[in-house]
């Protein structure tokens, strides 16, 4: 994989859609972000996309992102499900701008 710059994605989350930053780092790792905290990771591994144990990541320049926050966000949790939705969005964005 190449280096590459941030990106934005778009997810349903239940009735509601909400934008995502993703930061890729070390091969086939990418950073979630929300509201600008670090909301989780995952990887690609064997041909699935898995959720990063919080306990093994490092947020890097960046606070973890507090669920609950003043209600003013939609409350996240990344589910196998989520992350799976996830990682076919990051995929699309690579498929598009051939990326590899």
């Amino acid at each position: 994989m190449t280096d590459m710059e941030p990106f934005n994605i778009r997810l349903k989350c239940n009735s509601d859609e909400i934008t995502l930053t993703i930061l890729p780092g070390k091969p086939n790792i990418y950073k979630v972000i929300y509201y600008g905290g670090v909301l989780g990771a995952i990887r690609f591994d064997h041909d699935e996309w898995t959720l990063i144990p919080r306990d093994q990541l490092e947020a890097g320049n960046l606070p973890f992102y507090e669920q609950g926050k003043e209600g003013e966000h939609i409350e996240i949790d990344l589910t196998e499900y989520i992350v799976e939705q996830i990682g076919k969005e990051i995929e699309e964005y690579m498929e598009a701008r051939d990326v590899s």
